[in-house]
């Protein structure tokens, strides 16, 4: 009955989400209530366990999630990624710069949220499309959004990633090392069999554009208006790369064995990302003022409490689901008698978090449902938690489609018709997770 009630909670928050359009955090809180009260937790233990599991999340990853933003607002203000898109269109030739774009976007934007990023990068996609050719709309816009998705899963300090690692308790330095290889490498892979995909009748112009309903690019939140303002590419870019450096740090002197106190205190995530924090505030300061610097502060305060709070409710369906027992069931499914059990695994991982992705339309929510679902498992799992991590992230990028906000907005900003995006973001999200998926099978031969 357990299995079946997890079931029906899980519908119950797809249906609400989808059909009745419910907020998720509310879809979230009433199947966590359902789930609770109906496998006998009880009035108590459920409340408990949504309260407990949402402070454990919050312990884990809200200091995390809410510097990440707040980095990426400020820098984002300053003009920094518009910088360094323009670089990207100036130094690198027509030919290379689908694959430019995707491995930035996958290592250096997913500091900020998915929407700034394709709201900041489509007019880069779109204004650089026709140097590339026929085909070249839908490769700027399948290599803008795999690198989108593949940086957000994977690559820290994304959202999905670090949701992942929180509620699986694995250290944020080693999925960095892992996680900075696979991020970039899928979206580079994928857009080189998008490319080879588009050399096909695949792409129909008159059917798949709609440039007509292309936004231009908003400029409420970047305020700095004269590009000699703004500091420097690179240290623009500092307030990022310093604390990507502290933590791989911290992660490489804990793996060769030299780590001590101080030096874990340098790669702690939390205080990197603080001093990436500091950094970034000092350039707003320097370039906007006091004013322009507040108005960026409270751009990043305003999305990182809905962040937080969606990212928090996951992590109490977790918690719910790990007091109902769900744990024995579910190590049975992730324990095989024969065969290959780590292969499973991983497979099972994929595909549950595949699954909520296509029902939910939300990476972020399938990611951290996925993980609330599996994390107590873990340890009946013979399988590294950095695996099993790296496969929900894999899993959980499948198929955006029309379900997610996403979509529409990248529709409309990049002008494509519904048909064009689907065969734009659709497939290379679809095709990004499956292509990531041995690349993690091959993790695990190593982990």
């Amino acid at each position: 009955m357990v299995v079946l009630h997890t079931a029906i909670s899980i519908a119950v928050i797809v249906l609400l989400i989808i059909k009745a359009k419910v907020d998720p955090v509310i879809s979230l809180i009433i199947g966590s209530l359902y789930l609770g009260l109906a496998t006998g937790v009880g009035f108590t233990g459920t409340l408990t366990a949504i309260a407990t599991g949402f402070g454990e999340i919050m312990a884990e990853v809200g200091l995390l999630i809410g510097f990440g933003v707040l980095i990426g607002a400020m820098l984002h203000a300053i003009g920094a990624f518009r910088k360094m898109v323009t670089m990207l269109v100036d130094r690198v030739g027509a030919h290379r710069l689908p694959y430019a774009l995707t491995a930035a976007m996958s290592t250096i934007f997913p500091s900020i949220y998915v929407d700034v990023q394709v709201v900041l990068a489509s007019p880069v996609a779109r204004s650089t499309a026709p140097f590339i050719g026929r085909t070249g709309l839908p490769l700027m816009s399948g290599a803008l959004g795999t690198g989108i998705f593949a940086g957000y899963v994977f690559v820290i300090p994304g959202l999905a990633a670090i949701s992942i690692a929180g509620l699986l308790e694995i250290p944020l330095g080693t999925w960095l090392i892992y996680g900075f290889v696979l991020g970039p490498l899928t979206a580079i892979v994928t857009t080189v069999a998008f490319r080879l995909l588009l050399r096909s009748r695949f792409w129909n112009s008159a059917r798949d554009e709609h440039v007509d309903e292309a936004m231009v690019e908003q400029e409420t939140t970047e305020l700095v208006k004269d590009d000699s303002a703004a500091p420097p590419l690179l240290v623009s870019l500092l307030p990022i790369l310093v604390p990507l450096v502290l933590i791989a740090f911290g992660a490489f002197a804990e793996l060769l064995g030299f780590s001590n106190d101080f030096i874990a205190f340098l790669g702690d995530a939390n205080f990197a990302l603080f001093v990436g924090l500091i950094g970034a505030y000092v350039l707003c300061r320097r370039t906007l003022g006091s004013e322009g610097t507040d108005t960026a502060m409270s751009e990043g305060f305003h999305t990182t409490g809905a962040i937080l709070l969606i990212t928090g409710i996951g992590g109490s369906l977790g918690a719910v689901i790990g007091e109902t027992g769900l744990d024995a069931i579910l190590a049975g499914l992730f324990t095989a008698d024969a065969g290959a059990p780590v292969i499973l695994s991983i497979l099972l991982a994929w595909l549950i978090a595949a699954v909520l992705h296509l029902a939910i339309g939300s990476v972020s929510v399938a990611a951290i449902a996925a993980a609330g679902i599996i994390g107590p498992v873990l340890g009946s799992i013979n399988v590294a938690p950095i695996v099993i991590g790296l496969a929900i992230a894999s899993g959980a990028m499948f198929a955006l489609q029309v379900n997610s906000n996403f979509f529409w907005m990248y529709k409309s900003l990049l002008g494509l018709s519904t048909q064009g995006t689907f065969k734009t973001l659709t497939m290379v999200t679809s095709v990004a997770s499956v292509v990531s998926l041995p690349m993690v099978m091959a993790v695990a031969l190593i982990a």
